[in-house]
């Protein structure tokens, strides 16, 4: 099957169903992707990040066509975004920025130079739009680490569409 048959729709093997089911049974971590709508601070919860390049350190977050957060990446004005990866005791915040109903989380937020973050995460980075990939019904967002800190704390898994922790 060639790059123009996948473009066209043609069916190239698995169904989407299918593709879930066994991509589910990768276990990930999982991030929230936070960036700023002018003063309004958004977020959105995804297992779809990984890094690409220890130098220059780049990272990749994948983003549903769907998604509020492919309106906000896809602006020319928003050059960053960051990314926080959730600790085993933030699942209440990852049903929150995934839209799931439950009752409304105060979102421990934090800005780093004007970008908001999410605290008490195991990780944060904040990453500079280095490049945009259009990709099937998701967009690639190439992100340049221009800072990150990081704690000891264990962090929050997802594996076969449940929450898991470490041990």
């Amino acid at each position: 099957m060639t790059s123009t048959d996948l473009a066209s729709g043609a069916r190239a093997g698995v169904t989407p169903l299918e593709f879930r089911e066994t991509l589910g049974r990768f276990a990930s971590g999982v991030t929230v992707i936070t960036a700023t709508d002018g003063e309004t601070r958004r977020g959105m919860t995804a297992s779809a990040f990984v890094s690409v390049s220890l130098t220059p350190p780049l990272i990749l977050v994948s983003v549903d066509h769907r998604a509020h957060m492919y309106a906000l990446l896809s602006q020319e004005s928003v050059t960053h975004f960051g990314v926080n990866v959730l600790s085993s005791t933030q699942k209440h915040l990852s049903d929150h920025f995934a839209g799931r109903p439950g009752p409304e989380e105060a979102v421990p937020w934090f800005a780093h130079e004007g970008l908001p973050l999410i605290g008490g995460s195991v990780a944060q980075l904040v990453c500079r739009k280095h490049q945009v990939i259009e990709a099937g019904d998701h967009t690639l967002y190439l992100g340049y680490v221009e800072y990150s800190r990081y704690t000891d704390d264990d962090p929050l898994l997802y594996f076969r569409s449940q929450y898991h922790e470490l041990g």
